[in-house]
């Protein structure tokens, strides 16, 4: 079966096909850095190293590309609103780099903290201005824009094809009717390629211009980073379903507006995560952090499980109840794999990706693990794959184990290593169990005591030794216990 993507230009399932053959060139739209990312856009990024390695997986060589906005980002997509870096940095009294710093490796802990894998090319907006420049030059050059109360606008009815991705019919929209009106655009779907004086006088990072000092429009810039890094013309571009209507939308215009050809092949879009009061946003302090959870008791890993639950397209609604879930259910599955390499005695360094039997009945698990993510990165299928692996005894432990390893290149939970250390932990717990007979005692008491169905014994056991600090933790392969 051949990969099928949902590609937004079209709005259909169709089978990839990259325009070199075996090589993929992705670009990625990545963090705006003037505050925390909170955990709706993390799924963006989650979604996109679930793209990489599953391409991977599937045998593409892949040359990932991600732009990290640090020159600023009005609180609009319109070019309308108070510049969002320049309010930071008045707010906590720093210089717009500073604060352009300082998100950015907060952005990047998270990133490791998820177990995302960084991008072959990660590329700052504030060293690729001359890029930029050049490129607006050429949509200028082939008569896409004009100049107006001091700003380039790309004038949108030069370009039939406006519209196109977002599904737009500018002739049924009225002017104003989507954004505020500016007085110096012809159209109300114009947008600026470059900001003079004549939008904040006080900008904090400007730049000489053919046009004037001044500082590029936030759409310019992925246009002229990832045809630098990928070429005029490459096969995908993935955002938040929020960046269609505008900021893909102009993208698209201006690329194609200075190359002439198609840009991009394919588009995709992940949804929203969503709370109870709706969308998350920063605007509205309606938003949790990744530290939020850990604060909370869970690990990123957590959540990670949490957003592969989910299929990439489909809205996904947080709730603590659904991350008890994640956490259980990462748990149980990392219980499980301790127990396999507990069965079978085997070194976790020596569980690798490439050393299943070609006979074992693990392949069928692999097969339809690979034709979930064939179609269209069906995370929720692939993970019910996994978990019917671990369960099926069947499977001798080591053909387990290495189909567990290769579907973990996707899945990015560290299954082995996790349940590696968790076996090193239960075994310094016996170990001090060993030490200490009265503990050692008391468990097998409780196990006694549960097979005979006297939980109230058991109960006793437990809440006796929880006094003392001590926690008992009972997996599929048995009792544990560890200090608080």
């Amino acid at each position: 079966m051949a990969l099928q993507l949902f590609n937004t230009m079209g709005r259909e399932l169709q089978e990839f096909r990259p325009r070199v053959a075996g090589t993929v060139g992705f670009y990625g739209c990545g963090p705006t850095v003037y505050n925390y990312a909170h955990i709706g856009n993390l799924r963006a990024f989650v979604f996109q190293d679930v793209l990489e390695r599953s391409l991977t997986y599937l045998g593409y060589r892949v040359n990932h590309v991600m732009n990290v906005t640090d020159i600023g980002h009005l609180a609009g997509d319109v070019d309308s609103g108070e510049d969002k870096m320049v309010a930071t940095a008045k707010e906590r009294g720093q210089s717009v780099l500073e604060i352009a710093k300082f998100y950015t490796d907060a952005f990047f802990a998270d990133i490791d903290r998820l177990n995302i894998r960084r991008p072959t090319t990660v590329c700052r907006a504030t060293e690729h201005v001359p890029e930029m420049i050049a490129l607006i030059k050429r949509i200028e050059a082939n008569g896409h824009t004009y100049m107006a109360g001091g700003n380039l606008y790309f004038d949108v009815s030069t370009f039939p094809a406006y519209g196109d991705l977002a599904k737009l019919n500018l002739d049924d929209l009225k002017a104003g009717a989507r954004i505020d009106v500016d007085d110096n655009k012809r159209n109300p779907f114009d947008f600026v390629l470059w900001f003079t004086k004549s939008k904040f006088e006080n900008q904090a990072l400007t730049w000489d211009s053919p046009w004037g000092r001044g500082y590029p429009g936030w759409h310019i810039e992925c246009s002229a980073m990832s045809m630098k890094y990928l070429g005029e013309q490459f096969d995908i571009h993935t955002g938040g379903i929020d960046h269609i209507p505008i900021h893909h939308t102009n993208e698209k215009a201006q690329s194609e507006g200075a190359t002439g050809k198609e840009w991009v092949r394919y588009w995709l879009h992940n949804e929203f995560l969503v709370m109870d009061k709706g969308k998350m946003s920063k605007s509205t302090g309606n938003f949790l952090t990744l530290q939020s959870l850990i604060d909370q008791g869970y690990e990123a890993l957590d959540y990670r499980y949490f957003l592969l639950g989910g299929h990439y397209r489909s809205q996904l609604t947080f709730s603590w109840e659904s991350m008890d879930s994640a956490k259980n259910s990462r748990k149980n599955l990392v219980q499980r794999v301790a127990g396999l390499l507990s069965a079978g005695a085997i070194d976790p360094a020596g569980v690798t990706a490439d050393a299943l039997n070609p006979d074992s009945p693990a392949q069928a698990y692999l097969g339809r693990f690979t034709e979930a993510l064939e179609q269209d990165l069906s995370t929720p299928r692939a993970l019910s794959e996994l978990q019917g692996l671990v369960r099926d005894q069947a499977v001798p432990a080591t053909d387990a184990l290495a189909a567990i390893a290769k579907m973990d290149t996707v899945f990015g939970l560290e299954l082995v290593a996790t349940a590696a250390a968790s076996l090193e932990e239960r075994r310094a717990a016996e170990a001090e169990i060993a030490s200490d007979p009265r503990i050692e005692s008391l468990i097998a008491e409780r196990a006694e005591a549960k097979k005979a169905k006297n939980f109230a014994r058991a109960d006793e056991i437990r809440n006796q030794l929880k006094a003392e600090g001590i926690l008992l933790e009972d997996s599929p392969s048995g009792t544990i216990w560890h200090r608080a």
